[in-house]
């Protein structure tokens, strides 16, 4: 029983996307400390991870949406701004962040409001 409250396509498309924001923040970080080291190139969470979780978000198929994980990649769209070829831009890298951060709380505060409706629906209180 208890199960099925946590098998839903929602939840479960809510807790990818945190773990999602979560590897997203560490690469992020990663870039932002190799900011001026020469030839790095930027990461961030696989393209191919987002596409395939909003199919598997779209037809609701629960089983398709655990089996995803992200991961990340390099950034092939990021491009040198500089003769020393690192791909880091920090104004970019600081909004990205923000981005993420926003994210984070929109997800946070969905799966928040998700258990909350099953702790009112268990103990029959609606605080």
């Amino acid at each position: 029983m208890i199960e099925a409250l946590f098998s839903q396509p929602n939840y479960l498309t809510a807790k990818k996307t945190l773990d999602a924001v979560a590897l997203r923040q560490e690469a992020i970080a990663n870039n932002l400390a190799n900011l001026e080291t020469p030839g790095y190139k930027r990461v961030d969470l696989a393209p191919s991870f987002e596409q395939a979780l909003e199919r598997a978000s779209a037809s609701g198929d629960t089983s398709e949406i655990s089996s995803l994980t992200p991961t990340l990649a390099t950034d092939a769209a990021a491009v040198p701004s500089s003769k020393d070829g690192n791909t880091v831009h920090l104004e970019a890298e600081l909004m990205r962040m923000n981005q993420n951060a926003m994210t984070h709380t929109l997800e946070t505060q969905m799966v928040s409001g998700m258990l909350q409706k099953m702790r009112a629906a268990i103990t029959g209180n609606a605080v």
